[in-house]
């Protein structure tokens, strides 16, 4: 398999924020001063919460982005939710993390039909999000509580892979889910897109790609596969976009909140470029911004607001059993895109680019086989890996903590 098709064969995709990358290339100085604070980022000038929440009074959706892993952005997205609630109680919530085929498990958890447990395993929450499920859960709850309607907004994956692999155009129209055609991406888009192409693409060559494989920015622009990577991005936008479309529809009076990766949101690049290609222009995005990311130099059209959170130090992950990898699902294993320092993965020996075929003698193709054999693991214990690096399978053994406090 050349290495286009390697990138978009894999079954999800790290979306970077178009935001992030440009701030890792400029040192922007750190906003601790502004903790707490909304900011304008046409104007740079702070802004009074009850200013922000006046400005979206007319807004018929309102899309709070989020990091996943960031457990500030998660209790952002709470006071945000219960601000926007204590002004019209009208409301709706729509979840990203969960597909169109699980909204039966949805409604059932919201209409306080089914235990926090039931529920997880309804939604088949690991196999479909796999993101901690405790950084969603008082989300979840704030909706319960108030018996609010809750939508999930997201597709199959299958779908989105298959889009990848061979564009949506090539797609016949049975195995489309009812989507309309996306509109097409901007340039910007396609730009920040291209990065997180890019970089995916470094990733495989160092993880001992042929080299003579690597093609320059004007190449990947240019490529048939890139093409369907930004096919299947869209794909997505635009799956968000009409689930959103269709409960404004029922109730044109009813502010939709919509719970989202920040990356199908700035700039209005994503699903607020889809929405506005469905004639629906009253949206509004607000985002988090982590202090130690600078505040001297926001994009102007960033979003409608944003809001200073702290820089997470302790990490956003729950007790117990870490590994301390970014991972990615693959078509020979579970491709490991970043170590943390100082984790057991990086003790142990595991590096970026490598593929984690097997652990403790069960074979790992997705990142929920991983994670699930993860979280079984006691305290102490040691983990036997399989791993391809290159052309070389080697074997490891990943050494747990004592304690996981």
């Amino acid at each position: 398999m050349n290495i286009f098709a390697r990138i978009c064969a894999v079954t999800g995709w790290l979306l970077l924020s178009p935001f992030s990358q440009a701030l890792a290339g400029e040192a922007s100085g750190s906003c601790d001063h502004l903790i707490a604070q909304w900011l304008d980022p046409a104007s740079g000038e702070t802004l009074a919460g009850d200013a922000v929440f006046k400005r979206l009074e007319k807004s018929r959706i309102v899309l709070l982005g989020e990091s996943h892993t960031a457990r500030e952005h998660h209790r952002w997205q709470q006071y945000t939710m219960s601000a926007l609630h204590s002004r019209n109680s009208n409301m709706m919530v729509g979840f990203e993390m969960l597909p169109r085929s699980k909204q039966a498990a949805l409604d059932a958890w919201s209409a306080g039909k089914l235990s926090e447990k039931e529920f997880l395993e309804q939604s088949d929450w690991q196999n479909v999000w796999g993101y901690d499920a405790d950084l969603y859960l008082p989300l979840l709850h704030f909706a319960r509580l108030n018996r609010l309607p809750t939508i999930a907004l997201n597709i199959d994956r299958e779908l989105v892979s298959r889009v990848g692999e061979k564009g949506w155009q090539a797609l016949p129209e049975a195995e489309r889910s009812d989507l309309s055609d996306p509109a097409p991406a901007s340039d910007e888009y396609r730009d920040s897109l291209a990065q997180l192409y890019a970089y995916k693409l470094r990733m495989g060559i160092e993880a001992g790609q042929d080299k003579a494989d690597e093609p320059d920015l004007d190449e990947v622009l240019q490529s048939d596969a890139f093409s369907n990577f930004v096919d299947a991005q869209l794909t997505w936008d635009r799956a968000m976009a009409e689930t959103l479309a269709a409960a404004h529809r029922r109730d044109p009076a009813a502010l939709i909140v919509g719970i989202v990766g920040r990356g199908h949101l700035e700039y209005g690049y994503g699903i607020p470029h889809q929405l506005a290609d469905m004639g629906i222009d009253d949206v509004d995005v607000l985002l988090p911004i982590d202090s130690s990311d600078g505040c001297d130099s926001l994009p102007e059209n960033l979003a409608r607001a944003v809001f200073v959170v702290a820089a997470e130090t302790d990490g956003p992950a729950p007790q117990g059993p870490r590994l301390g990898v970014m991972i990615e699902s693959g078509d020979d294993g579970v491709r490991v895109m970043q170590v943390v320092a100082d984790s057991v993965a990086a003790k142990s020996g595991i590096l970026e680019g490598d593929v984690i075929q097997s652990a403790a003698g069960f074979k790992t193709v997705t990142n929920a086989e991983l994670i699930e054999i993860i979280q079984r693991q006691a305290p102490g214990t040691w983990l036997p890996l399989t791993l391809l690096r290159g052309d070389e399978t080697i074997s490891l053994q990943a050494r747990f903590p004592q304690s996981f406090e």
